[in-house]
């Protein structure tokens, strides 16, 4: 009688949260199809060149801000892991900062720093995507931070260090052929995690003067009706699309890494 009732109430929690998660959707859906003809909101804003060209920038900064953020999150994660492990707590702090400094002042603080002399970056265009990138990375070490560290500590890295060692490996090698294949579920975790922010950020990218995807639907709101809920649907599917190339991708994790394969 109690597992009928425990099974009845977590089908209940699990009603409650569908309907939570999907009927903001279904409401969208809803209104973004009241223009005439129904589909025209989606096809006027997959016409429209500003659209493509915002998401594709967005996208290709997402890629950049992955592997650097991977670049440099896993080796300190890995380094901290096995060598300075009483550091740990200190580089969770680290990571944190970027819950308690808003997005606002770090973008300033940026735009104030490198506006002028030695380093104008503000000045060019590939200085301006250099400095996103870079806001980006910090706004993703929570979550980037997090999920490389719970790969790490579920997998014995020093067992695989030293085995890798006693084959004649290097450091490069051991992070680029042992360690970085056992992490693989848990890298594209947070590489979907940093594309989200990516899409769905706006302050970084609009005082930075960059064509990202998230000022473009804030500038599409103010001046169409329909065309916003049609373009929030479209990025909702193409996110959910990632999400599940990653999930096909990270599908076996159980992936053996062969020690005798680094030299």
């Amino acid at each position: 009688m109690k597992r009928r009732r425990g099974s009845i109430a977590w089908w209940l929690v699990f009603l409650l949260g569908v309907l939570y998660f999907f009927l903001p959707l279904v409401a969208t859906l809803d209104f973004s199809l009241k223009a005439k003809p129904p589909f025209a909101a989606y096809t006027s804003s997959l016409q429209d060149p500003k659209f493509l060209g915002s998401l594709l920038y967005s996208l290709v900064i997402a890629g950049v801000t992955i592997t650097a953020s991977l670049a440099l999150i896993v080796p300190t994660a890995y380094w901290v892991q096995l060598r300075v492990p009483r550091a740990r707590s200190l580089v969770e702090f680290v990571t944190l900062l970027p819950f308690v400094i808003p997005a606002v002042v770090l973008v300033f603080g940026l735009i104030r720093v490198y506006s002028r002399p030695p380093l104008p970056f503000t000045h060019t265009d590939i200085g301006s995507s250099a400095l996103l990138v870079a806001g980006y990375i910090v706004l993703s070490l929570p979550y980037m931070y997090r999920a490389v560290d719970t790969g790490l500590r579920s997998i014995d890295i020093r067992s695989l260090t030293e085995a890798a060692q006693s084959m004649g490996a290097g450091w490069l090698t051991i992070l680029w052929r042992v360690i970085l294949p056992n992490l693989r579920v848990a890298l594209l975790s947070g590489a979907f995690l940093t594309l989200a922010i990516v899409l769905g950020e706006f302050t970084i990218a609009n005082f930075l003067a960059r064509p990202a995807f998230g000022p473009y639907l804030n500038l599409l709101s103010q001046s169409k009706a329909y065309e916003p809920a049609a373009v929030s649907l479209i990025s909702f599917g193409l996110t959910w699309l990632a999400m599940i190339a990653i999930a096909f991708l990270g599908r076996d994790t159980r992936t053996r890494i062969e020690i005798g394969g680094a030299h």
